[in-house]
This record gives C-alpha cells, structure tokens and sequence, in this order.
C-alpha cells in the first residue's frame, strides 16, 4: 500500500534528533559569541579610560579618580574602578562582570584591568593570571 502525505513517526523523530544535535552545538558557540561582545565592551571602556587618564596627566601632572574625568564609558554589565595612588602618580582601572542577561557570569575573565603604563592583566573566577586569554583577542 502506498501512502500519499504526512511523516511518518521514524521521519519525526529523525527531524527532532538533527535539531537537538543542532542546538546542542550553537548553544555554546553563541555564548561564547555572547560572552566576547561583552569583553570587547570593557575592554573599550579600559581604553577609554586610559586615553582619558593620559590627557589628564597631560594637563594637572597627576592621574584623577574616575568621576574627574568627566563622562565615565559606558560598560554595561561591568563595573568601573579607578584606584589612584596616593601620590596621584599611578592608578589601576579596573572592570568587574556583573551578571550578564540570563545570570550568566563570565567565569574566565571576570576581572580585567590596565595601569598607568598600559600594562593589562585579567583574572579568571578563581584568581589566575588570564590575561592572555581575555585580552589578545582584540
């Protein structure tokens, strides 16, 4: 007998398997994808922030705190730190990941920074030394 239309139940389930083994590989790949959009904002963000500290050092011969520069850069799911040495000589700015959409946290460089001399650093979630990871993709 031959049938005319419509799956039959092996057709399904072969066409619901190939989506689940789809899914199952671009979940990761567009988290990742995710992930690095949101470092490349702080890594901006660091950037900009040196290039501020420097015109500023430019001008007064000392670094200033982050709401002395003026309009701070926009980092959305990262928080911003300017800690300035006592002498106003040296400073360290520094992104923290807050929570990105759907609690996702950034567990391999949840911390990045840059100095006064343009020396970057990173740290994963659990204290090491990432720098290469975080920042020599951009």
């Amino acid at each position: 007998m031959r049938r005319d239309s419509g799956l039959t139940l092996i057709e399904t389930l072969t066409v619901l398997v190939a989506l689940v083994v789809i899914a199952a590989a671009a979940i990761p790949l567009w988290r990742t994808r995710e992930l690095r959009a949101h470092r490349q904002v702080a890594v901006e963000a660091l950037s900009e922030i040196q290039a501020a500290q420097d015109r500023h050092f430019a001008k007064h011969a000392r670094y200033a705190e982050l709401a002395q520069l003026g309009t701070a850069p926009a980092a959305a799911n990262y928080t911003l730190e300017i800690e300035v040495g006592d002498d106003k000589l040296t400073y360290l700015a520094t992104a923290r990941v807050n929570r990105i959409a759907g609690n996702i946290l950034d567990s391999r460089c949840p911390e990045m920074g840059v100095d006064q001399h343009g020396r970057r650093f990173a740290h994963d979630a659990s204290g090491q030394d990432s720098t290469e990871d975080c920042w020599n993709n951009w």
